[in-house]
């Protein structure tokens, strides 16, 4: 089950109570007060791991409390502090503020079966890093921590309250409410390069190629139900990462097929490749397909078009490719568009190399690629 949104209830611990306590010992007369202050709550916090590849683990537990702090005790001891809450988090989440009334959104995918919220839902949460609304943090490294929620302070014990004129005091204080608060969790994939492109024309079999990734293959559309990001290393200790997502259709940038639940995954890509069917297998024109992709990336964010972008035309092998290759290349003169043929390995170094350029600059050759 891949899990890339969702909401969470935090509530970090309450602080321990303070004490009211005298010291009774043997020899000692009037020895005065002696309660100690109560334990600090514990805090909820968020890290960035990269050994968590999606938000599943939130799925199953929606709701974090830190632990509360220890009450006060006798000669001046003060309470244990409550333990911190601490959750891993794939690394690209960004974290957002959620009303309480705020519906839970999901991208669940299991087998081939979708489970998500209604449409108005999910336009909600969309419209939510568009309309001005400024996300609480963004954990786009490996190892950051960001505190979600501070637990509050311990009460204070009645030696606080002692003085010339109270030397036995019972009064103490209260710990202090830990933070709480709704939270929307929006996992955003990072990679430099992304493969764009309808259902069926190759892009998870050009990442098998590309890279040690093993995404699902299979002869029918939406096999890649998820994103899947693969490694590509270059001479001179340097590697690049390709995510696959999946397959877009017309209307992707309204909700339509599983493409408005993970458009989201290439907004952090500086390189867009897009992936086109040149035989026309599917029934569609080559032509027509690039120009309704780049048409949905840019409804669905306008700073997507600029971009660096290329075109990979896979499928040569197949009949007609040739031809519709020469019409694409006609109809955009100026574009980048590179023929292969990802079923027979042909075209592959030439990707490479394209993706070594676009990333890692233009001093990187791939001829002798791992």
């Amino acid at each position: 089950m891949f899990v890339d949104r969702v909401k969470v209830f935090a509530q970090a611990g309450k602080g321990g109570r303070g004490s009211v306590s005298f010291r009774r010992e043997k020899f000692v007369p009037k020895g005065g007060p002696d309660g100690g202050d109560g334990g600090r709550g514990g805090n909820v916090i968020l890290r960035a791991d990269r050994h968590v590849d999606n938000l599943a683990n939130l799925f199953y537990e929606p709701l974090i409390k830190a632990k509360n702090g220890g009450h006060g005790m006798g000669k001046k001891m003060s309470g244990r502090a409550g333990a911190d809450k601490i959750v891993k988090v794939p690394v690209g989440t960004i974290v957002w503020r959620a009303e309480r009334a705020m519906p839970v959104i999901l991208s669940e995918v299991e087998g081939s079966r979708e489970t998500t919220s209604a449409v108005a839902s999910r336009d909600s949460s969309t419209s939510l890093g568009m309309t001005g609304a400024e996300p609480v943090v963004d954990l786009a490294h490996d190892g950051e921590e960001f505190l979600l929620c501070d637990g509050g302070a311990g009460g204070k014990g009645n030696v606080h309250f002692k003085s010339s004129r109270n030397r036995a005091p019972r009064q103490y204080t209260e710990g202090e409410e830990g933070e709480q608060g709704h939270f929307l969790l929006e996992l955003r994939t990072i990679a430099d390069a992304g493969l764009v492109g309808y259902p069926n024309a190759g892009k998870s079999t050009l990442l098998r190629k590309i890279s040690a990734a093993r995404p699902k293959v299979a002869a029918y559309p939406f096999t890649t139900l998820h994103p899947i990001v693969g490694v590509i290393e270059f001479p001179g200790y340097r590697r690049a990462t390709v995510a696959d997502i999946p397959g877009l259709i017309d209307g992707a940038h309204r909700g339509l097929g599983l493409g408005h639940e993970f458009l989201r995954h290439i907004t952090r890509c500086r390189v867009l490749v897009f992936v086109v069917d040149v035989a026309g297998s599917e029934g569609r024109n080559p032509v027509e397909d690039l120009q309704n992709l780049r048409r949905e990336i840019d409804l669905y964010d306008p700073t997507l078009s600029s971009r660096a972008w290329f075109v990979v035309a896979n499928k040569m092998d197949l009949p007609g490719a040739k031809e519709n290759l020469k019409a694409l290349q006609e109809r955009f003169p100026k574009l980048q568009i590179l023929p292969t043929s990802a079923a027979k390995g042909e075209g592959i170094d030439a990707l490479k190399q394209a993706l070594a350029t676009q990333i890692t600059g233009p001093e990187v050759s791939v001829s002798a690629a791992i």
